[in-house]
């Protein structure tokens, strides 16, 4: 199949569902789809609930492989990496709450768009990795809102030990995700609770929104500083040679 990301309103619910080929890793021009669906779903007066979701066996791989290679200014680098830092502002700012249905394994930028969601379900497929670490750069853009999520002491362990895996089970201990379920069981169980939330007052929704968020109105700013960092890292010798390494 070809790279997507669509939408659709059901029941007070707005489902929003993205697929790569290359596990669902995100280039900038679908990046900027998800941003640009994302704010429509939060104009929607039909929609309460947003769900994100992709579509097979990977969550997501972060950021596409094929662009970052491809980097070679400063320019086009802060912008590569400003890919994800619009998507987490987007879902920031985004007035209606938003659930991560997470059927498997997330990297890098994946991990920061679980995240940057207000309740996360994830199944016991969904291991987790920040990786960045090795090819000589790091998670500077996701990682307020990864640190918000599972705290400074388990970024740091995440982080640090780039090469290993996360077990789905140490990221539900370390609250990434809100419920661990089987994968069998995980339709089912995000949509009766994204439907539950979704009945509630739409008011009182938005203003829990607020609530969950405040204090973090600085990432407008500070996401694009942390793009720029890695913008200038991904330049360096080492990382070049990183990458040439991995691409063969």
């Amino acid at each position: 199949m070809e790279a997507f990301v669509t939408s659709e309103v059901k029941d007070n619910l707005g489902i929003i569902t993205f697929f790569h080929p290359a596990g669902n890793s995100f280039p900038g021009v679908q990046l900027q789809k998800l941003v640009d669906t994302l704010n429509e779903l939060d104009q929607n007066s039909a929609v309460s609930v947003i769900v994100l979701q992709s579509e097979g066996n990977s969550f997501c791989a972060g950021a596409s492989f094929d662009e970052l290679v491809a980097i070679d200014n400063l320019v086009d680098g802060k912008q590569f990496f400003s890919g994800f830092a619009n998507v987490i502002n987007a879902m920031r700012k985004c007035s209606k709450l938003i659930i991560a249905k997470v059927q498997g394994k997330a990297v890098g930028g994946g991990v920061g768009i679980i995240s940057a969601a207000d309740y996360a379900i994830g199944t016991e497929k969904a291991d987790i990795k920040l990786s960045e670490l090795t090819i000589g750069i790091g998670p500077f853009v996701i990682e307020p809102a990864v640190s918000r999520k599972i705290g400074a002491t388990a970024m740091a362990e995440l982080t640090l030990d780039a090469s290993n895996w996360k077990s789905a089970q140490w990221a539900f201990e370390k609250g990434l995700y809100a419920q661990l379920v089987p994968l069998e069981a995980l339709n089912e169980t995000t949509e009766t609770f994204a439907t539950q939330l979704a009945s509630y007052n739409p008011e009182a929704l938005a203003q829990m929104k607020k609530v969950l968020w405040q204090n973090t109105d600085n990432w407008s700013t500070l996401l694009y500083e942390r793009a720029e960092i890695s913008g200038t890292l991904v330049l360096s010798d080492f990382t070049k040679n990183a990458l040439a390494k991995f691409k063969k």
